[in-house]
């Protein structure tokens, strides 16, 4: 084992805010469904604000893959704008046991 694959083991969180036509589109399952294959834990909503929120624990190499999934693809018929990825840290252990849709 690497460096880089140690690396990818490190468990990271951030929050996330997805802008553009991302409601009404099945974002927030499709992210459920996808961080739950990975082994992410956190969670996503719809806001207000008519954008996608949410916050999301993991192994930096899948939160990387889901950083990637939120920024250019999302879920079909979206059109994603503008992807936010802020508060990123390293966590000692995840603080959730799943991935939930919140309301």
């Amino acid at each position: 084992m690497g460096v880089q694959d140690l690396q990818d083991h490190v468990l990271v969180q951030c929050d996330f805010e997805i802008f553009g036509q991302v409601q009404g589109c099945g974002f927030t399952k499709f992210c459920r469904d996808n961080c739950l294959g990975l082994g992410i834990k956190g969670w996503v909503k719809n806001s207000k604000q008519g954008t996608i929120m949410g916050k999301m624990q993991g192994a930096k190499g899948d939160v990387g893959k889901m950083v990637d999934w939120l920024s250019k693809t999302g879920s079909p018929g979206c059109k994603i704008e503008k992807a936010e990825f802020t508060n990123w840290g390293t966590c000692s252990r995840l603080a959730f046991t799943d991935f939930a849709i919140r309301f």
